[in-house]
């Protein structure tokens, strides 16, 4: 059986260094993706929204394990956009307002028939219903900086403000969504332990050309 670690064949994706900012190019992927609004603190439909991810996501690895393909493969870490309708009320002190939508990467041998049926597993095996919500799409990011960070949650805004200044003073403008990736479950780990990977995309300011 062929086994498989994206997250070593993505390493410069997944294991960024915590001192240095990086610039990396990020392909376009398959994602298991749902999206939900409200502070996921303590909003239900955050915890309903990523079980229904991860069932689905280890439904898919063990049919592809257990079927022709034969192929295993680990689970990648689920990863967050989050975003507000006016960023300017983007707080990380009040997160009530936050939309969010969250993701996990899938193989490309992974299709849509076969997401359809895993959800249908999930759904009739343990009754999440939140798995009808999960969709299955492509996510083309592109040109993004970002560096690994650890501690709690709350305390990331020191970081973010490093990246937004890393693009700003290279003469860049912020694109997309603030992207978070988490390597820790946070109900098994330490809030100072926690490993998230925090990337913002970005693009490149084209050069004004005097006449």
């Amino acid at each position: 059986m062929q086994k498989v670690d994206f997250k070593k064949e993505l390493k410069h994706l997944y294991n960024p260094s915590a001192k240095e900012t990086a610039v990396v190019e990020v392909p376009t992927m398959n994602f298991l993706t749902i999206l939900g609004e409200g502070d996921p603190n303590t909003t239900q439909w955050y915890k309903d929204a990523v079980s229904a991810l991860y069932a689905v996501a280890y439904t898919l690895k063990f049919m592809v394990k257990k079927g022709e393909l034969a192929i295993d493969y680990g689970v990648m870490p689920l990863q967050g956009l989050w975003w507000a309708e006016d960023m300017r009320q983007f707080s990380t002190d009040d997160k009530s307002n936050w939309l969010w939508q969250m993701m996990i990467m899938q193989p490309d041998f992974i299709t849509a028939e076969m997401v359809a049926e895993a959800k249908a597993q999930v759904l009739k095996k343990k009754g999440i219903a939140a798995v009808e919500q999960v969709n299955f799409e492509r996510f083309a990011e592109g040109k993004a900086v970002q560096i690994m960070y650890f501690g709690p949650y709350a305390n990331e805004g020191p970081t973010i403000q490093k990246l937004h200044e890393f693009i700003w003073t290279s003469g860049g403008q912020l694109s997309g969504k603030h992207h978070e990736i988490y390597l820790n479950d946070p109900s098994r780990t330490a809030p100072e332990k926690l490993k998230t990977i925090i990337r913002q995309p970005f693009v490149v300011k084209e050069a004004v050309v005097a006449p």
